[in-house]
């Protein structure tokens, strides 16, 4: 199985962004690997954008802390509920995304603080 982060480079997911017949899931494919892996300065557009999103469709869910590089961290349980999954699923499915892209979703309450 080859790596989320290695099926796609910046041209290739830049590409499905501007095709306006490219079905839901290549296009979420194509965003998150741009959050997660492009360029720091478009990383920035689209995690703002991706925030916007989840503010708009979530609004009851808000980050209750934050990374040392400034990521917003949610609770698991407020996560699940707003999704309709338990928290043993939330769990699996994050457990899940980090393992197939290579980045830590998932942190103890030890590696986050509140902002001030």
């Amino acid at each position: 199985m080859i790596a989320f982060k290695d099926q796609w480079n910046l041209e290739m997911a830049l590409e499905v962004l501007k095709n306006k017949k490219v079905d839901s899931r290549t296009w979420s494919d194509a965003a998150k690997w741009l959050m997660l892996y492009g360029p720091p300065e478009l990383q920035k557009i689209m995690l703002k954008a991706s925030s916007i999103s989840t503010n708009s469709s979530f609004p009851a869910l808000a980050p209750e802390r934050y990374t040392e590089a400034g990521d917003p961290c949610y609770d698991v349980e407020k996560v699940a509920e707003a999704l309709g999954v338990t928290r043993q699923e939330a769990l699996e499915k994050m457990a899940e995304m980090e393992y197939a892209q290579g980045i830590q979703h998932l942190y103890d309450i030890s590696e986050t603080h509140k902002l001030q």
